[in-house]
């Protein structure tokens, strides 16, 4: 069986890193986080000062690239990679709404995208990975074999992250967890490096009504179509 590279692209808060653990692990593949590395970059320039409500000092964060160092481990125990900062794990704390507030800002910034995207192309030189996030289809790897989108209302995507907000202990308002969802679409989609876009041979999935199961089925039967071509 031939190995592929999958890419997973579509607004926040959509289930793609769900979908693609479950394709991964049920393939034998590589999963790759990207909005991991986004996360751990904003978290980073929040520890140091970079970013706030109020400032951005986008100058001061490009310099200061080289000395961030990302990688994942995988954990046998929850059954995926976490995201690993200056050798820390961070997994749990880049998943805040304070984090999420920032990332789109981060993912503006063109000198990090350059270094994240380098790094993600690297990891999937020899093919056999699922990779997720806002630009795989369309600048990570262009020349994937399978390109899947995938978008749900915000409202049903604001209530998703919300519940699982909440299931973490967080104390926030589906208010607040809707703003950052539409304030994130807008700048996803209207960024000038690397917008949020459909590839032109990209499979668009709306899964505001479906399961996770009915999901998985539909994209397996996707893969299966493109691994056996």
């Amino acid at each position: 069986m031939k190995n592929i590279t999958i890419a997973i692209d579509g607004f926040s808060s959509t289930g793609k890193s769900t979908l693609a653990k479950q394709l991964a692990k049920h393939l034998g593949y590589i999963y790759v986080d990207t909005g991991a590395m986004y996360r751990a970059v904003a978290l980073f320039s929040m520890q140091n000062g970079y970013i706030s409500a109020e400032y951005f000092d986008k100058e001061t964060l490009v310099n200061s690239l080289p000395n961030i160092k990302l990688h994942f481990e995988f954990n046998a125990e929850l059954g995926f990679a976490e995201m690993f900062l200056n050798n820390v794990n961070v997994e749990k704390e880049i998943r805040t709404i304070e984090v999420s507030n920032f990332v789109s800002k981060i993912a503006e910034v063109s000198q990090v995208r350059a270094k994240l995207v380098e790094q993600q192309q690297e990891m999937g030189r020899n093919k056999g990975i699922v990779m997720d996030g806002r630009d795989i289809g369309t600048v990570v790897f262009p020349d994937a074999e399978l390109k899947i989108f995938m978008t749900a209302s915000a409202e049903t995507r604001a209530q998703r992250r919300f519940d699982e907000l909440q299931s973490k202990g967080d104390n926030v308002s589906y208010e607040e967890v809707l703003k950052n969802v539409q304030e994130r679409d807008y700048i996803d989609s209207h960024r000038d490096d690397s917008p949020l876009v459909i590839a032109d041979d990209a499979i668009e999935i709306d899964n505001s009504y479906l399961t996770r199961e009915e999901q998985f089925a539909a994209v397996l039967e996707l893969v299966d179509e493109v691994i056996n071509s």
